[in-house]
């Protein structure tokens, strides 16, 4: 292994980095090129830019790794006094993990669901024989309790479908941690989570980070949290480096064209909306009492699961109705609910004046039409195994039967409104980006001209530029077309945006609802002023101030 002085270097050094991708002819591809930065021991370097732009490329590259078909090209890359790019493949296995660990951005996806978290966290270390069983076992629970888990001392006995999102998180944080890395690279860890779960969960990262003296990367498309996390930042376009600087200095007096987009982006205007009160006569649907839940029912009819109770509201044709709460609080369920994904079990779903089914496959085709849904993971929501035009083609054909001439004018009118080229057409969703792939779900979603769109959590995988664009062609529709739109996420500045009207949930009810115009005005509602102050504001000290409002009530 070849070993530098600690003296000698900082703890991270990157110079001249290049990785590319193999084409199908064979030439290569530059994902990322002339990346050069330096990370000091104890310091959080941040990784930032839209989805494309290179930051997981760089931080697979801190441990000597690129994805298959791509390659390390061109550079060095030295880490805790190593060059990662002079070691074995062996060499490699051994150091990753001991010298560097890796916090992914999806910790449900990365944890073996059949065994025990305990037999997870301690895995790496007794693999590589650092620690016996025992001894691992007691230095996890020790970190459970650093990490400020509940039940400190029994929790690694449960599987991962048994915690929450927030806990998985901290869970891999500790399976990271187990071995006393020198460097920690954490990889969009609070990207799926809700915003009173992604505050704890950035308080627990700091304190850990600050408390240990630890090097940290920092990989993240919100620059709010990257300035309660980083001491510096390194913003990434098309895979070069666009800025790098002091988070403060970048935070106040951007140089970059591209920084500047970034912090315009990142501080959500407010989109006009064309809808007004009062125009229709009856509202387009209307939920009364309505509950549903999971599994089988009982006796009385009644899920095994129950998950929301009692909803009621009413969505006007043109508006658009936010829906806000904590991971678990109902939102999905009851987009899948009026979507007749999920069968209410009390209840009754009005569209237009009239009662419809509580699940889909009794509800008629024109009834299916009007009522569409965009999925959360544009990434799943596509078939990989079809082109866009075969994707987008499907309910033109189903729903409006059109063929030859008049299918591909309409395939043409429909890539316009959601601003996309002709060219997409002829491609597969892997080789369109996170931005485009939510567009074309859009797309879809159109194709069948609804009257309304469900759109639950649809920028919550995007980078701050590319959700902006996604927010505001959805505003542009509504004004266009007229659709109405049910918008459920756990970002309250995006739901700000584009709603008129914002909904509050929590543990299956509603708790609250108000309009755009009082959002600021302070309410009654405990609940929804908590989950006001856990949004991050985009200035260096807010988490501090947050930790003060709390230990103060």
């Amino acid at each position: 292994m070849n070993v530098m002085p600690h003296s000698a270097r900082p703890m991270v050094a990157v110079e001249n980095l290049r990785v590319v991708a193999e084409a199908d002819d064979g030439r290569d591809i530059t994902l990322v090129s002339d990346i050069r930065f330096t990370v000091q021991k104890g310091e959080v370097l941040a990784l930032i830019g839209e989805s494309g732009s290179g930051k997981t490329t760089i931080a697979m590259a801190l441990m000597g790794y690129a994805r298959p078909g791509c390659r390390i090209a061109q550079g060095t890359v030295h880490l805790a006094g190593t060059d990662v790019t002079a070691l074995s493949a062996r060499q490699l296995c051994e150091f990753r993990g001991n010298q560097v660990a890796y916090i992914a951005q999806s910790a449900a996806a990365s944890f073996n669901p059949g065994m025990t978290l305990i037999d997870q966290v301690i895995e790496p270390v007794v693999i590589h024989g650092v620690m016996g069983r025992e001894a691992a076992k007691q230095k996890a629970i020790a970190l459970f309790h650093e990490l400020a888990l509940p039940e400190a001392e029994t929790i690694g006995d449960r599987y991962p479908h048994q915690v929450s999102g927030g806990q998985l998180q901290r869970l891999m944080t500790a399976m990271a941690l187990i071995s006393d890395p020198e460097v920690v690279i954490l990889d969009e860890p609070t990207t799926a989570l809700d915003v009173t779960t992604q505050v704890d969960v950035l308080k627990t990262f700091r304190r850990v980070v600050s408390q240990r003296g630890m090097t940290a990367i920092y990989v993240s498309h919100d620059l709010a949290v990257v300035a309660q996390m980083a001491d510096r930042i390194l913003v990434l376009l098309n895979g070069k480096i666009a800025e790098y600087g002091a988070t403060q200095a970048l935070l106040s007096t951007p140089q970059a064209d591209y920084t500047h987009q970034l912090l315009d982006a990142a501080q959500q205007k407010t989109r006009a909306s064309s809808w007004q009160p009062g125009r229709d006569r009856q509202p387009l649907l209307e939920v009364r009492d309505l509950a549903a839940g999971y599994g089988p029912l009982n006796n009385a009819g009644q899920p095994k699961v129950s998950i929301l109770q009692a909803i009621n509201f009413q969505l006007w044709r043109g508006q658009s109705i936010g829906i806000i709460g904590e991971s678990g609080s109902g939102k999905t369920t009851l987009a899948h609910a009026i979507a007749g994904l999920n069968s209410p079990s009390a209840g009754h779903i009005l569209f237009n004046g009239h009662y419809i089914a509580g699940s889909m496959q009794q509800r008629s085709d024109n009834e299916l039409r009007r009522i569409q849904y965009v999925f959360q993971m544009a990434d799943t929501a596509l078939n990989p195994a079809h082109n866009i035009g075969a994707t987008l083609t499907r309910p033109l054909t189903l729903f409006h039967g059109l063929r030859g001439a008049a299918l591909e004018k309409r395939l043409f009118v429909l890539l316009d409104q959601v601003q996309l080229p002709r060219s997409v057409l002829w491609r597969r969703p892997w080789a369109l980006s996170g931005g485009q792939k939510q567009r074309v779900n859009l797309a879809r979603a159109l194709a069948a001209e609804p009257d309304i769109i469900l759109c639950d959590e649809v920028t919550s995988a995007l980078d701050s530029v590319v959700a902006a664009a996604v927010l505001d062609l959805i505003t542009d529709l509504r004004r266009e077309l007229g659709v109405s739109v049910i918008f459920i996420s756990h970002d309250l500045h995006a739901v700000r945006s584009v709603c008129d009207e914002i909904m509050v949930m929590k543990a299956g009810r509603m708790v609250a609802q108000v309009s755009r115009g009082d959002y600021d005005k302070p309410t009654t509602n405990l609940y929804f002023e908590r989950l006001k102050r856990a949004v991050p504001e985009l200035r260096q000290g807010w988490l501090d101030e947050h930790e003060e409002i709390l230990k103060a009530e």
